[in-house]
């Protein structure tokens, strides 16, 4: 894609300005009506976070990522729903002894059940960080001791030591380690998690898996571009895996869980070096939006990105981590376009097919730039409501 013509240049800079201002606190802030939208679409009245695109199942993820929303926005009754569902249906009634399971839905009988007992390590520690900040917040110690609860867990289960790199969280208890390769997944990651971990535990292996992560992303990506997952060989590095977990055995490449990372490292704080080194570990996507007016939505194992742009929820995701590069307003504010043409504003969701993944993508990009909550220097969380 070439340089819009000069109007359109112009028109670009104002949205990214006027965004830019809404970002650092500069607009009122009112109701999440996204976060409303979203919970009236894909959450029943139980607190089963649904996506209708999935044959209607439910994910361990879906449930960390609907508990930070609420908290987030101070939306108690949510929560409570979510958790008791959490619990109830994916961990036999106790978080603190189970970790929730990844899967449940209708299995092949008809039934509705867990379909896949095993965790999967990206929800467990966004479940277990939402729940010890909201014992924070909300001065609620049994939130805390839930959540410490799983930290205990997921550090006995799910770390492991990698020969010649370091400790790292893996992406479940097990299926993950074999023949003297590690398979991992960057976007299960967000390093301001592991900092807030390591600052309630500091014996526990959460410092040293947070330093290992700017250095685990630089030597992963290609040509700058993050990988959906990755392999592990002691003493020859890190590989794109083609064994993609839980897919149909695809090539390997960086897409729909790659995206998370461009994400997480554009909501790390500023201050210090950390931020910088987790953007620059992935610069790809930075140069290749200077020039395009999308993120792709896959690229290749070479790091060479494939023609088709990716959905909606890309053009979210990658709103924080450009605000980092000096010089990028118009690839800021042509992915602000893209999402403002995406909106429906009868529902005030956003893509064509509303899919339910994008919508967490946004709902994490615009919270974060409307400082609905933003992620301190120790990763802890700072939200709004908080300083009424």
């Amino acid at each position: 894609m070439g340089l819009p013509k000069p109007w359109l240049r112009k028109r670009l800079l104002l949205i990214a300005c006027l965004f830019s201002v809404c970002a650092t606190g500069g607009c009122k802030q009112g109701p999440w009506t996204l976060w409303d939208a979203y919970a009236a679409r894909f959450i029943d009245v139980q607190g089963r976070v649904i996506d209708p695109q999935g044959e209607g199942r439910t994910t361990s993820e879906g449930q960390a990522y609907a508990l930070f929303f609420a908290l987030a926005d101070d939306d108690r009754a949510t929560f409570e729903r979510l958790l008791t569902w959490t619990q109830n249906n994916l961990a036999d009634g106790d978080l603190k002894t189970h970790l929730p399971a990844w899967l449940w839905g209708k299995n092949k009988d008809g039934a509705w059940k867990t379909i896949d007992p095993d965790p999967a390590s990206d929800a467990d520690v966004w479940m277990a960080y939402t729940l010890v900040e909201a014992g924070r917040l909300w001065r609620q110690p049994g939130y805390t001791s839930v959540g410490r609860r799983m930290m205990a867990q997921i550090a006995k289960t799910e770390v492991a030591d990698l020969p010649g790199f370091g400790l790292m969280l893996l992406p479940g208890p097990t299926g993950f380690v074999h023949d003297r390769t590690w398979t991992l997944n960057p976007s299960y990651l967000p390093v301001f998690i592991f900092e807030r971990f390591a600052a309630i535990e500091p014996a526990g292996p959460w410092g040293s898996i947070a330093v290992n992560i700017p250095r685990l992303l630089r030597e992963s990506a290609r040509h700058g571009f993050a990988m959906d997952w990755v392999d592990y060989v002691p003493g020859d590095g890190f590989y794109p895996s083609a064994k993609q977990p839980g897919s149909d055995g695809g090539p390997a490449m960086g897409s729909y869980d790659a995206i998370r990372v461009y994400l997480w490292a554009g909501m790390t704080d500023g201050a210090g070096r950390l931020q910088s080194d987790l953007v620059s570990a992935v610069p790809g996507m930075g140069a290749y939006l200077a020039n395009h007016g999308a993120p792709p939505e896959k690229v290749s194992d070479q790091g060479i990105p494939l023609a088709q742009d990716g959905p909606v929820g890309f053009s979210a995701a990658v709103l924080p981590y450009l605000r980092v590069f000096p010089g990028m307003e118009r690839a800021s504010a042509q992915q602000v376009v893209r999402l403002s043409t995406q909106r429906d504003a009868t529902t005030g969701l956003y893509g064509k097919d509303v899919a339910y993944y994008d919508q967490n993508l946004v709902l994490f990009a615009t919270g974060y730039l409307d400082g609905r909550f933003r992620f301190g220097p120790s990763g802890e969380l700072k939200v709004k409501w908080a300083r009424r």
